[in-house]
């Protein structure tokens, strides 16, 4: 069992912080997931008949991450929260990209709402995860890049276990070891808001949207919840 953690001084930074983490047991990931598929597909159709479109920083969820963002020092238009990233390729391209199920999944649902979210195959995680602010001395190996050895800035907010950081500036890009692929059986799966007042309810119609695509291809499923007042969940 994996526990995660939301640091005390995140928490106090960021207050109406909300966040859902759904854990699957038994993923199937070489198997059709014909759920996703319908729901990619539609998702391009809305966009394509222009009966919908993703959010872009002018929309209050961005425009929150992008202010979080500044005020540990990153710049959000060079490195973007990832739903703003996907929203932006979306919208330029028509299409999501397709990397295998499990990742789809999520993809589809971050930018449907437009709200980040990301996962970590929990079979490559080491001791425990926290949400934290970084000290500089972290190792980051990004996705894609297995070579690449990265140090966030001190007072960055990383996600990080005890081998070294899963994701830099909060949920811009996850790390290579823990990376999601069709080989990997035990996910969580984070999805995250500033703005739990606001927006709460969006996260939670996620975070079951998450799991009903899971569901079908997974032994088990949970979803837990990660807030100030809530700050340790176990996955």
């Amino acid at each position: 069992m994996t526990v995660f953690r939301l640091s005390p001084a995140v928490a106090d930074a960021f207050p109406d912080t909300l966040i859902a983490l759904v854990t699957a047991t038994g993923l199937r990931g070489h198997e059709p997931w014909p759920d996703t598929a319908a729901t990619l597909e539609a998702l391009e159709r809305q966009l394509a008949d222009g009966t919908w479109q993703p959010a872009d920083e002018t929309d209050p969820r961005i425009e929150a991450w992008h202010t979080a963002y500044r005020s540990f020092g990153t710049n959000p238009r060079r490195i973007r929260p990832s739903v703003d990233a996907l929203g932006r390729r979306l919208a330029k391209k028509g299409t999501l990209p397709r990397i295998n199920p499990a990742v789809d999944s999520y993809n589809a649902v971050s930018v449907r709402h437009g709200l980040p979210a990301g996962a970590f195959d929990l079979d490559h995680v080491t001791g425990d995860v926290d949400l934290r602010h970084a000290d500089g001395s972290e190792a980051f190996t990004p996705l894609g890049e297995p070579d690449t050895i990265e140090n966030p800035k001190p007072g960055e907010i990383i996600y990080a276990d005890t081998t070294g950081v899963l994701t830099r500036h909060w949920n811009h890009r996850d790390a290579h070891r823990t990376r999601v692929t069709e080989d990997s059986t035990h996910v969580v799966f984070v999805l995250e808001t500033l703005h739990a007042t606001r927006d709460g309810h969006l996260l939670k119609t996620a975070a079951d949207e998450v799991q009903n695509l899971l569901t079908p291809q997974a032994e088990q499923t949970a979803v837990q919840y990660l807030s100030a007042a809530q700050p340790q969940a176990t996955a």
